[in-house]
C-alpha cells in the first residue's frame, strides 16, 4: 500500500525504489478512473493496429498497459522504455508471471529510437518532459510514427479559468481522500511534484500535437483535470 507520503519528504518526486514497489497501488488512488483509461487505451489501439503492429509505451513504469495489450493479442511487437529500473525490474516480474512477450528498455524517451512505430502511448508522462523540450519531443514522436500512425496520450492537465481551476484541485484533494490519503500526505506529495510535473492546458496540448505536424488530435476521456487524447499521423 502506498505510503510513500506519509513522513516528511526530503527531495523532489522521484520514480524510484520507493515508489516502484507501491506504484500500482499509487496509480489506482491518484488517478480517477484509471482502470477504465488504460482499458479505452487499448481497445483504441486494437481498432487501429494490424496483428503484427509496433507499440511503444514511453514510461511503461510496471507494464499495466503493455500486458493488458498483450492480453488482446499476442502477436504485437510490445516494447515499453522507462528511465527507472525499479520501475522495470517490477515490470519485468510480472510479464514473467504472464508469460508475455514483451521488451522492456532501461533508457532516456527523448532518446531513444523510436521509428517505425504503428502506436505510441504516454500514459501521464509528457507532464514530467520539461516544457524547454517538450515540444521537440513530440515531434519526434511524429517523425517516429508509421503514417497513418497513432499517438493516444493521457496528461493531468490545468484550466484557464482560474476559479475552475482551483475548484478541480479541491475535487481532486477530495477524491484522494476518499481513497484514503491524508491530508499530511496529500500536501506532501504536491511540494514534492512542484516543478517536476508541468501541465498544460487542453488547448496547449492540442497546439502542441497540431504544430507537431499530426492532422488531427482528439480527447477521448476527461474527468476533472485528467484527460486522454488520440492523435494521428
Amino acid at each position: 500500500m502506498d505510503k510513500v507520503f506519509s513522513k516528511p519528504i526530503k527531495k523532489q518526486f522521484e520514480f524510484d525504489e520507493s515508489v516502484a514497489t507501491v506504484f500500482d497501488d499509487m496509480l489506482k488512488r491518484s488517478i480517477p478512473f484509471y482502470k477504465e483509461v488504460i482499458a479505452l487505451v487499448c481497445d483504441l489501439v486494437e481498432l487501429h493496429c494490424k496483428s503484427d503492429a509496433k507499440i511503444v509505451d514511453l514510461g511503461c513504469s510496471t507494464a499495466n498497459t503493455l500486458l493488458h495489450l498483450y492480453k488482446k493479442s499476442h502477436q504485437y511487437n510490445l516494447i515499453g522504455i522507462d528511465n527507472s529500473e525499479a520501475m522495470l525490474e517490477n515490470a519485468g516480474k510480472k510479464i514473467t508471471a504472464y508469460g508475455a512477450n514483451i521488451e522492456l528498455i532501461n533508457g532516456d524517451i527523448t532518446k531513444e529510437d523510436l521509428s517505425g512505430s504503428d502506436v505510441i502511448i504516454a500514459n501521464y508522462m509528457l507532464q514530467f518532459i520539461r516544457p524547454l523540450v517538450r515540444d521537440k519531443f513530440v515531434k519526434k514522436i511524429y517523425d517516429s510514427l508509421e503514417i497513418d500512425g497513432v499517438f493516444i496520450f493521457s496528461e493531468k492537465i490545468i484550466f484557464e479559468d482560474k476559479v475552475l481551476n482551483k475548484e478541480m484541485i479541491d475535487m481532486y484533494y477530495e477524491f484522494k481522500k476518499k481513497q484514503g490519503y491524508s491530508e499530511f500526505e496529500i500536501a506532501q506529495k504536491r511540494e514534492a511534484l512542484e516543478n517536476v510535473l508541468v501541465p498544460y492546458t487542453e488547448e496547449e496540448n492540442k497546439n502542441m500535437i497540431l504544430n507537431a505536424g499530426f492532422k488531427s488530435v482528439e480527447s477521448l476521456f476527461k474527468y476533472g483535470n485528467f484527460i486522454t487524447f488520440v492523435a494521428k499521423k
